[in-house]
């Protein structure tokens, strides 16, 4: 949970009452089943920041991709690493309490 406490507080910190209204975060399901985070980085400090892509495939159901796609870092799951999507934006956005292993 505290993962989510972190996201809300990073789409807080960018609500300027525009950046809201044309940007912001998606957080969706995915067919095989699994999730998808998008995260549209427009007007934020980290919109070039750069992100190599990170894949980690440990079976069918536990894997994750994490890349940005132009301005938009996105991050796609199996059906339990929704928590581990957001962790992995957490810490490549600077946040000191997740890193990647």
């Amino acid at each position: 949970m505290e993962a989510i406490r972190q996201l809300e507080d990073w789409f807080t910190s960018q609500c300027n009452d525009d950046w809201e209204h044309q940007y912001g975060i998606t957080i969706a399901t995915l067919d095989n089943p699994g999730w998808s985070l998008k995260i549209d980085l427009t007007g934020t400090a980290l919109q070039d920041m750069p992100l190599d892509e990170i894949k980690r495939d440990r079976s069918d159901s536990d894997w994750i991709v994490a890349r940005r796609n132009g301005r938009i870092f996105e991050a796609f799951g199996g059906h339990h690493n929704l928590g581990e999507l957001i962790s992995t934006f957490l810490e490549w956005a600077g946040s000191p309490q997740f890193s990647i292993n």
